[in-house]
């Protein structure tokens, strides 16, 4: 039997609502396109009734339920795997990595695979992302620099928003309203050729949570084909909705992915120095939340924040 033209995987942990709007809109999406289909849930261990919800509503979704949470990279990869990848095989010919709070609109996914299929040396292709406001979410990337590393969501680009290296990374010189190639793309919906991610092989599991797109993307190119934005297909990204149930873990995994990334690209001194760029701002941001703490303003707030750079600092 021949590989179905799409699979779509979404892992999904503790957001039961918004995985069923995104479900009910991928299957709007995909409706009208006569494309053959497949919609796997990785639930991630989840302590909500999502396991429940999906068999109630959507029998046409196949559910992986995970013994543990696997993270972005892992839930993803178990879904690979159950597809046949890991042995060599072509699971589908086309596979969407969709986060559980997207909602693609219209056509959007029709219109990627369609993209995909006129242009057979692009390994991958995203959407432009919005959020819930309407506003373009930046979703285009480069690969990162050293610099990068240094400027990239940390103390200094708090203190320097708008510098030019991080302008340059998010691709703020090219307009999103066109069509263009990128270094690699935000993965909350991206659609990989089957091929590209036989070749490349799975995600590096070893990143629990946040550049492991970053990483896998890089690899997903490595016969010098290029990512592509595609700004016709839309997608509404609520961001973070998952992550931001634990707020400290978060902050930890987005550092210790950074921090693994800088090792494989740039060696072990290189991310040793950027472990104690990073440890030393995160002393930093302690000792100021402990004198505003000292002085009484916002103790409470400022306690949840000391309590958040301790566990940070300990495991950093």
């Amino acid at each position: 039997m021949a590989p179905p033209n799409l699979a779509v995987i979404i892992v999904s942990w503790n957001v039961q609502d918004l995985l069923r709007r995104c479900l009910q809109a991928t299957l709007q999406s995909l409706a009208e396109s006569g494309l053959s289909f497949q919609i796997l849930v990785v639930d991630n261990a989840s302590s909500d009734a999502t396991g429940t919800m999906l068999r109630a509503e959507f029998p046409v979704v196949q559910l992986l339920e995970a013994p543990k949470n696997l993270g972005f990279a892992g839930g993803n990869n178990l879904a690979l795997r159950f597809l046949g990848f890991e042995q060599g095989k072509i699971g589908a010919e086309m596979v969407l990595l969709l986060n559980p709070d997207t909602l693609p609109l219209g056509d959007a996914l029709p219109q990627l695979v369609s993209y995909l299929q006129a242009h057979p040396s692009v390994p991958a292709v995203g959407p432009k992302l919005y959020y819930p406001t309407g506003q373009t979410q930046p979703s285009r990337r480069k690969f990162p620099t050293r610099l990068t590393f240094f400027w990239e969501s940390t103390l200094l680009e708090r203190l320097w928003p708008n510098n030019r290296w991080a302008q340059a990374y998010r691709c703020a010189d090219q307009s999103p309203e066109i069509e263009q190639k990128v270094d690699w793309l935000v993965g909350a919906a991206l659609l990989v050729r089957g091929k590209a991610i036989l070749e490349a092989g799975l995600l590096d599991e070893k990143f629990f949570m946040y550049s492991e797109e970053l990483e896998w993307q890089k690899r997903l190119q490595r016969q010098n084909a290029s990512i592509v934005y595609l700004p016709q297909a839309k997608v509404i990204h609520y961001e973070g909705k998952s992550s931001d149930q634990v707020p400290t873990a978060k902050q930890l995994y987005f550092q210790q992915s950074k921090i693994y990334l800088a090792q494989l690209w740039y060696g072990p001194a290189f991310a040793h120095l950027l472990r104690l760029f990073l440890w030393l701002s995160y002393a930093w941001e302690l000792l100021l939340e402990s004198l505003k703490w000292l002085l009484g303003h916002r103790k409470a707030l400022r306690s949840q924040r000391i309590a958040s750079y301790l566990t940070i600092l300990r495991h950093l």
